[in-house]
């Protein structure tokens, strides 16, 4: 009765292990569903092995009892082959186990009917039960056979089984083997099916089954994380936009002014203008770049590059920054560094601009020290960058969170000193994704030293043969491009005059049209343009659709730049591999127009004769500006970013045309429920109304922008009729202010 109890024993466990199992949730794995067949089956073998002790020590010797001895049998193969697929499971991989389980499942249907051919005889001898017979002798047979196989397996692969997972092989081949040869020597010592229970109840605690529970509440919280990231993504997207859009106002009309004879106080001005609005524009691409190292899709692009002229450009921008501070600016430059690279040459010069910013910035008189060498070993250059300066330096305990977001240092003695926090952060994570490293040294109060090291891939070619610009030099003056015409498409006027003001000193004819339909009319009507400059957020037709359309026209050949306020890192490829011939990004960069101008627009080999350039529109110049304010329009913003009265009453009266055509598509557009179309008119609405000074409608506009991209036509019809009376009251006093 001994067996009996060892046997209630298993039973007890095997339930309670089964209970446990099958009322969790489980992950869905090959691992878990042999598993549950084993438990099954090693259940119903326990309850066989009762059944058969408990008939034997009865006496009840009949078919019944023939049948439960033989199917016992059947339970025994099936343990031990499910076992040793399991072990099989954890030792290769998937591919290799399609291929052995068709062998696997044939083994065992061929066992199977060996087992059910084969004679087994019964015995109860002196209180002691066992069976025998060549039934018997061949379960021995093939069980070892199956322990082999498992053996030979944890051999071939006990480097890339995990630990646990081995556990109960080595435990089975342990205990299962001796437990074997102890019953063939012994069979009435009946421990077999006692000793697969406890491998059975043992692989329960190593399985991969974590709490099914967790893994939903972190796949909620997961997928909470992602739509709150995608939300910050589209954000800072839409926020890149918004600004960019003014800033292409705020420093088109600077860059141009600047070459006006205006008085020194007011080039003085103007250059504080230009610099604040390059401030700006910095912190929105740092935030952009965070965003995106945070989201792991930020990319470098490698492509070759001039090093000469890398370097170059980043000495003129820092010696431009240290202004009149009292800095000793110190460089030097390996003379052995291979003319051109192959690497991310933008990620580079943001990396040492970033760090030599940060000398000029925290350094009030002294030096800031920049120095490039290199080691050069078979196709490889590594750049040792080091920027050290005679600055405040860093406490050590400082030093190890200097590279966290957002993190600033003694900020009640840098109160005055600008940034945000980020440019360090973003300057490592660069440096990483590059394979590089980044070193830091400093003394609280005497200076900081950072070196980086970088390797770039060499390219033995010239500049010529790489096909790179050779001059390097800086762009002084406009060249002379009378007789050029250059077709510039945006939806929005402001930003139409800004870029016809930039052309305007390249004697360039510049046609402005408004949206990407009359682009597509224009070339159809055999225009011809040496350069198409094209925005692409526009109503009805992205410039991406229509320089789709253009290229479908037979004969097309006009270089056609992407002209955007979509600045974020990527994007200048994003629209080249969409078809564009090059990229320009809001606000317009002088030096980058000139670059393009220089590549695509022919240059006039005539002196520049007339220095006036046709205007957009016929000016007056005879209207009371305190009328306007008396109205509540916000005129000394207006005059902020459109720089004269002159230039403001010409965007007023575009404003009113636009008004004309503008009105009734927004009108048709909530009608219809398009609220895609809808956005975009209240956007440049908003955008217009800013520059103007028309702060309340400004407002409004921008609430329906976001309601209608939300898709809240709700919001938008309730709040329409408010939206269409305040448009009323400016369309009012503007017609009073002109006299009309």
């Amino acid at each position: 009765m001994s067996s009996i109890s060892i046997l209630l024993c298993s039973l007890i466990y095997s339930i309670l292990t089964i209970g446990n199992y099958f009322f969790k949730k489980r992950v869905n794995s090959v691992e878990n569903k042999i598993f549950s067949i084993i438990l099954i089956v090693n259940l119903v073998g326990i309850l066989l092995d009762i059944s058969s002790v408990t008939m034997a020590h009865t006496g009840i010797h009949n078919f019944m009892f023939d049948a439960v001895n033989k199917a016992y049998i059947f339970y025994l193969l099936a343990w031990i082959s499910l076992f040793s697929f399991y072990s099989l499971i954890t030792a290769f991989d998937d591919n290799y186990l399609k291929k052995i389980e068709k062998v696997f499942i044939g083994i065992f249907i061929i066992s199977c009917i060996i087992i059910a051919i084969l004679p087994l005889y019964s015995k109860v001898e002196n209180g002691s039960f066992y069976t025998y017979g060549p039934c018997a002798t061949f379960l021995y047979g093939i069980s070892t056979l199956f322990v082999i196989s498992i053996i030979i397996s944890l051999l071939c692969n006990v480097r890339k089984i995990k630990s646990k997972k081995y556990l109960p092989i080595l435990t089975y081949i342990f205990f299962g083997t001796a437990a074997t040869l102890i019953q063939a020597s012994n069979p009435q010592i009946l421990i077999i099916t006692a000793m697969e229970t406890f491998i059975t109840i043992f692989m329960y605690f190593t399985i991969e089954n974590p709490d099914m529970k967790m893994i939903e509440q972190l796949n909620i919280a997961k997928d909470s994380a992602e739509k709150a990231n995608s939300a910050k993504t589209d954000f800072l997207s839409n926020m890149s936009h918004e600004i960019r859009t003014p800033l292409n106002a705020i420093v088109g009309f600077s860059q141009a002014l600047k070459e006006e004879n205006l008085p020194a106080t007011a080039q003085e001005e103007v250059n504080d203008i230009l610099m604040s609005a390059n401030s700006l524009l910095e912190i929105v691409n740092g935030i952009l770049d965070i965003s995106k190292i945070e989201a792991n899709k930020l990319e470098i692009v490698n492509v070759e590059y001039s090093s000469k002229k890398l370097m170059k450009d980043i000495i003129s921008l820092i010696t431009a920054r240290i202004g009149d501070k009292p800095l000793e600016f110190k460089t030097y430059i390996d003379e052995s560094i291979p003319p051109v690279l192959h690497g991310d040459h933008v990620r580079i010069k943001q990396i040492i601009v970033n760090l030599l910013t940060n000398a000029v910035k925290y350094t009030k008189e002294g030096s800031v020290d920049f120095k490039v060498s290199t080691v050069i070993h078979d196709n490889i250059c590594r750049m040792i960058i080091s920027v050290e300066d005679t600055g405040i330096g860093i406490k050590q305990e400082d030093i190890g969170k200097l590279f966290t977001k957002f993190e600033r240092f003694e900020l009640e003695k840098n109160v005055t000193t600008e940034g945000t926090g980020l440019g360090l952060a973003i300057t490592k994570s660069l440096v990483e994704l590059m394979g590089g490293k980044i070193v830091v040294q400093s003394v609280y109060g005497k200076g900081s030293k950072f070196t980086v090291a970088i390797d770039q891939v060499i390219i033995p070619k010239t500049l010529e043969e790489a096909g790179l610009d050779t001059d390097i030099e800086d762009v002084v003056e406009p060249f002379n491009a009378a007789g050029s015409k250059i077709l510039v498409v945006d939806d929005n006027r402001i930003n139409l005059k800004v870029a016809a003001r930039l052309l305007k000193d390249y004697q360039i004819n510049a046609d402005l049209v408004l949206s990407g339909q009359e682009c597509i009319d224009k070339v159809l009507n055999g225009e011809k343009y040496d350069l198409i400059l094209m925005d692409d957020m526009m109503p009805k037709m992205t410039g991406t659709q229509a320089l789709q359309n253009l290229k479908n026209i037979i004969g097309f050949d006009m270089p056609v730049i992407a002209l955007t306020a979509n600045a974020i890192t990527g994007m200048k490829e994003k629209y080249i591999a969409s078809g564009f011939d090059d990229y320009l990004a809001k606000p317009i960069d002088r030096n980058k127009l000139h670059a393009i101008l220089k590549r695509y627009v022919k240059k006039s080999d005539e002196e520049v004769i007339d220095d006036q350039a046709e205007p957009l529109e016929e000016t007056v110049n005879n209207r009371n500006p305190k009328f306007l304010r008396a109205q509540g329009v916000d005129l000394d913003h207006g005059l902020e970013l459109l720089g004269d009265m002159e230039t403001y009453d010409m965007t007023l009266e575009e404003f009113i045309e636009e008004s004309k055509t503008r009105l009734p598509k927004i009108e048709e557009y909530r009608l219809a429920t398009d609220m895609a179309n809808y956005a975009i008119l209240v956007h440049a609405m908003k955008s217009d109304c800013k520059y103007l000074g028309f702060m309340t409608l400004a407002d409004l506009s921008y609430q329906h922008e976001m309601a209608s991209k939300e898709n809240n036509i709700a919001f938008v019809n309730e709040h329409y009729d408010e939206l269409m009376n305040e448009v009323g009251k400016v369309l009012t006093i503007v017609k009073k202010y002109f006299g009309k």
